[in-house]
């Protein structure tokens, strides 16, 4: 008669205590990781729209230099055909790749440089890179709080109830520390 009379208080101060760690934070959590990787695909999507600008300036310099454009619009039709959040990282990694030879191509001609259509551009796609830089940042960020709670007891239980999965944080590929390299053979 006893527990009867002090049940239904040990079940309030139980749903009390899990309130903060329960499956609504993690819904929340989920969410920041959505938005924030709404955010990547915004700033990845106004760097493919610049591309095309800026390879048609370069191109009037530099016509011979054909594989680095080709590989930029290779690299750019599987970021924008890319449905899986995977392949989106993976395609946006080889268009970075492909934009580093770019970079590259243009030091070595001064004249285009000097050009104001091509400064305009590369100081565009810098601001670009920037903010898409920040934006990956702040999406491993929500990924990692996300994936830490519902690994972490009592989210663990929370997740398992509610079919929550781990995200895929944005990662470089392996390559990308190495410096592209521009031939003129």
């Amino acid at each position: 008669m006893r527990t009867r009379k002090y049940a239904p208080i040990l079940i309030l101060a139980l749903a009390a205590g899990c309130g903060p760690c329960g499956y609504n934070r993690i819904v929340s959590e989920e969410q920041q990781v959505e938005a924030a990787w709404s955010q990547v695909e915004n700033q990845l999507q106004r760097r493919a729209d610049l591309i095309p600008n800026l390879v048609e300036t370069v191109k009037g310099y530099a016509r011979h230099e054909k594989g680095v454009f080709d590989d930029i619009a290779n690299a750019r039709a599987a970021m924008l055909g890319a449905s899986s959040r995977a392949d989106k990282i993976q395609s946006a990694n080889q268009l970075e790749a492909a934009i580093g030879k770019l970079i590259s191509l243009s030091e070595a001609y001064p004249q285009l440089k000097a050009d104001g259509n091509f400064q305009r551009l590369m100081d565009e796609l810098a601001g670009t890179e920037n903010r898409l830089a920040v934006e990956r940042k702040r999406y491993n960020e929500a990924v990692q709080e996300y994936n830490s709670d519902i690994k972490r007891i009592p989210g663990a239980w929370w997740a398992r109830i509610g079919g929550f999965q781990p995200k895929e944080y944005f990662k470089a590929e392996s390559g990308a520390k190495a410096v592209p390299k521009v031939s003129f053979q």
